[in-house]
């Protein structure tokens, strides 16, 4: 009798098929996070949920002797210091068409905006056959690590990095020249000038610049050439993975600058199927809610529902009102130094939707070909079912997109410029060209400044991106100077009982109930 490979595939169907969680909240990242592992004092409930307490707040409530609780000390509110800060954010999706990439895929074209950015959200669909042994059985995370290597190598490799290196390289060659006729070459290298730094400012971090103006200021004096790049290696990671989610084909990951991740808090997902039965995650979304400073983003990446038959897009609607009403992001404690955190993608500050939205253009329209020889886009885009859904209000009200100037990104033959219906003599085979691969927002303080898609022959699918300007609330200055602990909690920083005390949210809210659990358990 054949055994059964671990883990088995009965299980595995069950728990996808009755929708049981399994893993389901948990992320990869390049920072380890554990919030849970953080000791708490026991309490005479067994309860999981928790509040965590200011320092200036626990401080009244201190056990005595006697017995009782201390008043807490009335402090006199600060008022509150906002500042905003403008940073530049990618958002890029593609359907790859159940391909693993191959080691030299190119992705720095498809990444490449019209200025650096600062957070790159990436999406993706398809990127494992949607096969029943994927569907159904164990998840193959081969392909998502692929993925997640190539997006690591280019955003750490782009363009400035490798004339830095170039740089450094001749640098290095430059301070150890081996021969008089080396030494002599070496004082003709290229001095940069103050403009070429100017230019260099936005796409480097501020340390960064302010160490190459010094160097450059300092070779100068010296009489020596003047170096472009820094004097550290210039192989370090810009970027760096806040947090990646796969669910069967579908993949979200989200990067930022390395000196960003320090301000990000609250980093949660939750996946939604709306596949076979509604349940499996052949279809469906994966969303990835996360606080940066003080400002609440959540990044909704879906697979809709496929087909263009007269009523499909009925039932992509419906995914979408799913998706909204049966996401949730569990927090199983709060600090109360800050805001609840959101529950729901509507909860957030800032909402970006991404990925393969499967809308197509309404059936019936004779002309269809004629116009797609034309390349007349605004009049194919007067069919287009995500407009004309949404201005009936019957999908995503209040939502905006950017105007499209760019081509239909469906369906192309593979490796080739043309579409399907250009080529096939199948009736069965044909698909009317479509805009399938969005990009939608929600929230104030959001501007795009760029909406277009790649060239990348790789799927049937056009991979689509967007760049914009957000608005993010920094902290409030005046108390967080106060603070001797980060707002920040993780398996590797334990906090100190004397910064924080975290209690039962029920010991917090029924002080009635306060001397039973002084009696019941042990003193802070």
């Amino acid at each position: 009798m054949r055994k059964i490979s671990k883990p088995s595939w009965p299980k595995v169907v069950v728990r996808k098929w009755l929708n049981i969680s399994s893993g389901a909240d948990e992320f990869y990242s390049d920072y380890a996070l554990n919030e849970k592992t953080d000791e708490r004092r026991k309490s005479c409930s067994d309860e999981d949920y928790f509040v965590i307490v200011p320092e200036d707040f626990s401080e009244g409530w201190m056990m005595e002797g006697a017995g009782g609780i201390k008043p807490s000390k009335i402090k006199p509110v600060v008022p509150p210091v906002t500042d905003l800060l403008n940073l530049r954010m990618f958002v890029g999706t593609w359907n790859v068409g159940g391909k693993s990439p191959h080691e030299g895929l190119n992705l720095r074209e498809w990444l490449r905006s019209p200025a650096p950015a600062d957070i790159y959200v990436l999406g993706f669909q398809e990127i494992v056959p949607l096969n029943a042994g994927n569907v159904l059985g164990a998840e193959d995370s081969g392909p998502a690590a692929k993925w997640l290597s190539l997006v690591r190598q280019a955003l750490n490799t782009s363009r400035v990095d490798q004339e830095l290196a170039q740089c450094y390289s001749n640098v290095t060659e430059a301070r150890s020249p081996s021969s008089p006729q080396l030494e002599q070459q070496a004082g003709l290298k290229h001095r940069i000038s103050f403009s070429d730094l100017l230019s260099m400012e936005d796409e480097l971090g501020k340390e960064d610049f302010e160490r190459l103006l010094n160097l450059s200021l300092n070779s100068s004096e010296e009489g020596s050439p003047s170096p472009t790049c820094m004097s550290g290696s210039p192989t370090r990671q810009r970027f760096c993975l806040a947090a990646s989610k796969q669910m069967v084909g579908l993949f979200l990951c989200v990067w930022v600058r390395a000196d960003l991740y320090k301000h990000i808090s609250s980093l949660k997902v939750s996946c939604v199927g709306r596949g076979i039965m509604g349940y499996l995650g052949n279809k469906g979304s994966i969303s990835i809610s996360m606080t940066l400073h003080q400002t609440t983003f959540c990044f909704v990446c879906s697979h809709l529902t496929s087909g263009e038959k007269e009523g499909d897009e009925i039932r992509r609607n419906s995914d979408v009102a799913e998706i909204l009403k049966r996401t949730r992001f569990s927090h199983s404690f709060r600090d109360l130094r800050q805001p609840l955190p959101p529950q729901s993608i509507l909860d957030h500050d800032k909402i970006i939707w991404l990925g393969d939205l499967n809308y197509r253009l309404a059936v019936g329209c004779a002309d269809t070909h004629e116009l797609l020889k034309k390349n007349d886009w605004q009049a194919l885009l007067e069919r287009d079912q995500l407009r004309i859904e949404q201005r009936a209000g019957r999908v995503f009200k209040g939502w905006e997109e950017g105007r499209i100037y760019f081509a239909p990104t469906y369906k192309y033959l593979t490796n080739s410029d043309e579409y399907v219906v250009q080529t096939s003599k199948s009736k069965g085979k044909r698909r009317n060209p479509a805009w399938c691969d969005r990009i939608l927002w929600k929230g104030e303080g959001i501007k795009q400044v760029w909406y277009s898609r790649g060239e990348s022959r790789f799927s049937d699918h056009r991979p689509v991106y967007s760049l914009f300007s957000v608005q993010v609330n920094l902290e409030n200055k005046l108390i967080s100077a106060t603070r001797s602990c980060p707002p920040r909690f993780s398996a590797k920083s334990t906090l100190s009982s004397a910064c924080v005390a975290k209690v039962q949210a029920e010991e917090l809210l029924l002080i009635s109930r306060a001397q039973s659990c002084i009696n019941a358990t042990s003193r802070f």
